[in-house]
């Protein structure tokens, strides 16, 4: 048994070995067989592959998306492939090998190896060229559509000039968790849509996490029903069966599609607040939602109720953008075709005032005019007739006019219509403007601290929808193009309505054609070189005159205005500089006057006729420096004046008062005479003499009237309590001038400041000035004026401190409550040869703009940190001698301070 046993295994054994070295031999002998053979497989499996891969291309090309194991079987050939390669070129050194008819090999194990590892790849091609069959049927029978972009593309221009900082701005409040809503304001034509344009297009070149960027538009009227149309395309609701539901049912099935997403919603051109509940976004709180919402508007009141996280103003151009995006329009080969068209060409981009839109029409209607003649009439018509440029008023003016048609009222539309009269870049004066706004009668003065307020609110509404820009809190101005699109409107779209004539800024050196006043209502010769008024017009339409700023105006021939009977503004500041001004008889014929301005002018003294001005409201004398005396009448208890201007009149004179007049600027007098105008609810005034500014200080109703108070001179006064000025609750306005004597504005700061309470008497005022107060040594009542915006000293020589820490050595709780200048813009600080010091300690100066500081050698210490005006953008003017040598909190405040530095060098 054993024996067999043996005898079988060994047979079994001796027959494994023989295959083994069968197989061996023939890895070995058909090696060369083999390669052969796999050089034509692989040639056939990559005209295999080229195939499918044309297919996939194809299948790309048409938004569709092949199977998944297509693209693994070209993985796997792209494997292969290299692979057999690799094996092709060692065959020829394993070849060289073999011996015995290919049979045996110098070196079996490698030949066996090799052999081996071709045989097998062979079979790995042969496998892959089976299956790609299928893989080129799969490309073609099985396709998917392709996975929608995240946003549709939008057309615009390649690059944005000037709006590349704001663009990055926006994008990073993108991705910040807290901000959901984004709200893009600014005028028509800034760019607003080309910078959300943009942000569309980012979302298609940066990853983000973002499923959906949704576009809609949604325009004046507005529409629900198509935003959620817009909406549903995007994200597949749309058929047949969708149209036909409600808003309210639409809003579910968008909710419902969109909860669980991470949206972008894209609203352009909204004029009011659009619910997005009720189109069905799923707002940023909400379970499982992240959604963000980015919209345009021309009202900065419409990013309030849209109730956005952040807003950003999209601005004019700067001048060097401006220009870059002109000249882009114009083009290269126009700008060299004539030495003198650049130079011109960049007066026409300044007439543009920065309005990307006007820059693009106008530099498309001027990019083939190669003469310096057609450039300078291009200037000629922009400034005379703007809307007659090719473009400006159908494309321009047209798309600006729906902020003007979509003002809320025709009230808001005349005042609107009003500010073309200033010339352009004049910064306007709201009071100012407001004064003429009730003098025409757009505002009703039943009640005049109500319609100043409805004034500041049309101001407010004009500025908020970017027909007006702020230049400062007490100013605004129009843009340029919005001022000639209200130019276009008033004396063309409405002529017939409006009637305006506006020559403001023209250069107008003589006025010959009154003949062409004669319907006019509204006329305009503000800023220009008139000299002499020597023909009589005929308006007796005319209802507001500005001659405003015409200091060359030396002679008015009598009787101009006798022909004028319904004028009720009319504007004469800053004339006859040169000559002193002298109104011309006649004027008593001005029986509709409400306002009359004749501010800064050298006047001396106002014709007797004046008094028979019965409807006068409003006369303004502000800096009528030279002025003698007014009308007895005039403010007499027969008078309408309710507003009386006569800040800083008459300190330059000293005649004596004539029996039918009252001495300007004199005393009691006066002040007794202002206590006859039972109407008057509005007063600026200038006293010379403490006794008459007690004699004032005693009326409560002049004390509710005050709005400016000019004390000249003063006698030999020694000291004012200036708590007597806190129950002046309307004073914005405070000078002192060439009070010699003066050495104190004495305040009870222990009564001023009880505790646990903010110590602010003087809350209304807002400007202060003294000048030549020789004896002056601080001026600490103003740590009680929280709302000062402008502090100008000249002269005091005797002045040590501004806010002097002494005075509160017996309340140091005071100091606690008190941060001076909080709301300080400009201090202007001018020969004050002992000043030592502002304030003890360094300020935050959040608001300031402006600090000026000329012939005040001993300051050497600004109550400046590193913590100070952080923005770090408001200007210090002096002498580079003074700023060299001053001392420091330390080397990181210098440096934070070093770039405010303007040197004012002789």
């Amino acid at each position: 048994m054993g024996s067999i046993f043996q005898i079988t295994c060994d047979g079994a054994f001796f027959n494994r070995c023989l295959d083994c070295f069968l197989g061996k031999v023939a890895n070995t002998s058909k090696l060369q067989d083999n390669l052969v053979a796999l050089e034509t497989e692989l040639g056939k499996l990559i005209a295999a592959k080229n195939d499918v891969m044309m297919r996939v291309v194809n299948a790309e090309r048409q938004q569709l998306r092949t199977l998944d194991q297509v693209q693994v079987w070209l993985s796997r050939v792209e494997a292969v492939e290299t692979e057999a390669d690799e094996l092709k070129r060692h065959g020829s050194q394993e070849i060289d090998k073999l011996c015995v008819g290919g049979y045996c090999s110098k070196n079996c194990a490698s030949s066996y190896k090799f052999g081996k590892q071709v045989a097998k790849k062979l079979r790995d091609v042969q496998t892959l060229i089976d299956e790609g069959v299928f893989a080129a049927v799969a490309t073609e029978v099985v396709p998917e559509r392709a996975p929608e972009p995240v946003a549709d593309e939008r057309p615009t221009e390649p690059t944005i000039v000037g709006l590349q900082s704001q663009l990055e701005q926006v994008w990073r409040c993108l991705v910040e968790e807290s901000v959901g809503i984004i709200g893009l304001y600014g005028m028509g034509g800034v760019g607003k849509t080309t910078l959300l344009t943009h942000i569309n297009n980012k979302f298609l070149e940066s990853p983000t996490s973002f499923d959906c960027v949704i576009w809609a538009v949604v325009s004046k009227d507005l529409r629900l029903e198509k935003i959620q149309e817009d909406i549903g395309k995007k994200i597949g609701l749309v058929d047949d069966s969708w149209k036909s539901k409600s808003v309210e049912e639409k809003a579910l099935d968008i909710f419902r599609s969109l909860r669980e997403k991470r949206i972008v919603l894209l609203l352009d051109d909204i004029w009011e607040r659009v619910d997005l509940t009720k189109v069905g976004i799923p707002l940023s709180g909400q379970k499982n939602t992240t959604s963000k919402v980015v919209f345009t508007t021309r009202f900065v009141d419409v990013c309030g109720s849209m109730e956005a996280d952040k807003k950003f103003q999209v601005a004019c151009l700067s001048e060097e953008h401006a220009w870059e995006l002109f000249r882009k329009k114009v083009g290269e080969e126009t700008l060299e075709s004539d030495h003198d068209i650049v130079e011109l060409a960049q007066t026409v981009a300044k007439e543009c005032g920065g309005l990307p839109l006007a820059l693009i029409t106008i530099g498309r209607a001027m990019a083939f005019k190669k003469t310096a003649e057609e450039w300078s009439h291009a200037i000629d018509v922009l400034r005379t007739s703007a809307s007659e440029f090719a473009g400006l008023g159908e494309k321009v003016y047209r798309l600006l006019k729906f902020s003007y048609d979509s003002l809320q009222n025709e009230t808001i539309r005349s005042c609107f219509l009003y500010c073309c009269l200033y010339p352009e870049d004049y910064g306007i004066l709201k009071w100012d403007l407001i004064d003429c706004w009730i003098g025409e009668g757009f505002l009703e003065e039943s009640d005049r601290f109500s319609a100043e307020n409805q004034g500041y609110y049309i101001v407010g509404t004009l500025v908020h929808a970017c027909l007006l820009e702020e230049l400062e809190e007490d100013k605004v101005k129009m843009h340029d193009v919005v001022r000639d699109m209200a130019r276009w409107i008033a004396c063309e779209i409405e002529k017939e309505e409006r009637k305006f004539l506006v020559c403001a800024g023209a250069g107008v050196g003589a006025v010959s054609d009154v003949e062409g006043w004669e319907n006019v209502r509204r006329l305009s010769l503000m800023q220009n070189q008139i000299e002499i008024l020597s023909e009589v017009p005929t308006c007796p339409h005319l209802l507001t005159l500005f001659l405003d700023f015409n200091y060359k105006l030396e002679m008015m021939t009598d009787g101009f205005f006798q022909c004028m009977p319904s004028l009720k503004v009319l504007k004469m500041s800053n004339c006859g500089h040169v000559k002193v001004l002298k109104l011309p008889f006649g004027m008593s014929k001005l029986g509709s006057l409400q306002l009359l301005d004749i501010s800064h002018t050298g006047i001396r003294e106002l014709p007797e006729e004046l008094k028979l001005l019965v409807n006068l409201k409003c006369l303004n004398l502000r800096w009528t420096h030279m002025l003698n005396k007014i009308p007895r009448q005039l403010i007499s208890n027969s008078s309408w004046l309710r507003v009386l201007r006569m800040f800083a009149i008459g300190f330059e004179n000293s005649k004596e008062p004539s029996e039918d007049s009252v001495l300007i600027g004199g005393g009691e007098v006066l002040v007794h005479e202002l206590l006859g105008l039972k109407y008057l609810e509005v007063l600026e005034l200038t006293l010379r003499s403490y006794d008459a500014l007690q004699f004032f200080l005693s009326s409560n109703k002049l004390k509710n009237c005050i709005r400016s108070l000019f004390l000249n001179k003063l006698g030999d006064t020694k000291s004012i309590h200036a708590t007597a000025f806190a129950d002046l609750k309307h004073l914005n306005e405070l000078c002192i001038r060439s009070a010699v004597e003066l050495e104190e504005l004495k305040v009870a700061y222990t009564e001023m400041a009880p505790k646990g309470s903010e110590p602010f008497a003087f809350r209304s005022l807002h400007r202060v000035t003294m000048e030549r107060c020789h004896k002056l040594k601080d001026l600490t009542f103003l740590v009680f004026a929280p709302s000062l915006k402008s502090l100008s000293l000249y002269g005091c020589n005797a002045m040590e401190e501004i806010i002097s820490v002494g005075k509160f050595a017996e309340t140091p709780e005071v100091m606690g409550h008190i941060s001076p200048f909080g709301n300080l813009q400009t201090l202007y600080l001018t020969d004050l040869p002992e000043l030592k010091s502002i304030y003890w300690k360094p300020l935050p100066f959040t608001h300031l703009k402006e600090m000026t500081v000329h012939g005040c050698n001993q300051l050497k210490k600004l109550p400046l940190d590193s913590n100070s005006a952080t923005e770090r953008k408001f200007v210090i003017r002096g002498y580079t001698l003074w700023w060299n040598r001053l001392q420091w909190e330390d080397e990181a405040t210098q440096i934070a301070f070093r770039s405010c530095f303007q040197s004012h060098e002789i």
